[in-house]
């Protein structure tokens, strides 16, 4: 089974987001893709209040294939703990944090409680990862290594100009996984399983924006031996979710 880590699904059409769980699930077929986590563009707390039930609501309508994840700011501390609990209950099973959007450091206390909050509760944390502010992974090394017991997953894996730094922060920090969408380097993935291991690297797209069939080449196109490529593209990404693939 392949499992897209890092798919979007939302409505705000105040800023001009409209993609519907159907306009993922379409490319989702085109590249025979079975699963996809799904995250709205938006943070909570934030501008639109719905976004937890948003999400929840969409997975509910096709609970074989869609994964909800919450999209949270940190910078709300007081209302982190009632939030994650809500959702948890709600059925989400991870959380996304955006530093560039939220402006809120990884390693600064309200985030590095939020991680504390998911590793106490067994959920995954994405974190976009890349070449903007506060989101290298230099960065987002520092709250991994305060929070080790915490599954932190490095989205773009370090985007354009910092992969090497991704798969560096990788090896020295045992908690931190990378994943590839909108990476544009497909032989940095095979150098990510040779010096990480295969069981911490996951395929991710970033679809809509980015398109998974063309995402999911970087992976099927580099060789890796069959079992390598079958924790990459899904059994990473279910165990992580509490599957029971490893």
């Amino acid at each position: 089974m392949i499992t897209d880590f890092h798919t979007h699904v939302d409505e705000a059409e105040a800023f001009g987001w409209i993609d519907p769980p159907e306009k993922i699930l379409g490319l989702l077929d085109e590249a025979g893709i079975e699963r996809a986590v799904i995250m709205t563009y938006t943070d909570l707390p934030g501008l639109n209040p719905g976004a937890l039930e948003y999400i929840v609501g969409a997975a509910n309508q096709y609970p074989d294939r869609l994964i909800p994840f919450l999209r949270v700011n940190p910078n709300h501390p007081r209302v982190m703990p009632e939030l994650l609990e809500r959702a948890l209950a709600a059925g989400v099973r991870g959380l996304k944090v955006h530093p560039t959007t939220t402006l809120a450091h990884p390693a600064a206390e309200p985030t590095l409680e939020v991680l504390r909050l998911a590793a106490r509760s067994g959920v995954p944390v994405l974190f976009h990862c890349g070449d903007d502010p506060y989101t290298t992974p230099q960065t987002l090394e520092l709250a991994a290594q305060q929070v080790p017991d915490c599954n932190i997953v490095l989205g773009h894996m370090g985007g354009y100009f910092h992969v090497t730094d991704a798969i560096e922060a990788a090896i020295r920090q045992p908690n931190l996984y990378l994943e590839t969408s909108a990476m544009p380097y497909p032989e940095m993935i095979r150098q990510a399983v040779d010096q990480v291991g295969a069981d911490r690297v996951i395929f991710g797209s970033d679809g809509p924006g980015c398109n998974p069939r063309l995402e999911l080449a970087k992976i099927t196109s580099i060789g890796l031996p069959t079992e390598q490529e079958r924790l990459v593209l899904g059994g990473n990404a279910e165990r992580l979710l509490g599957g029971t693939a490893a």
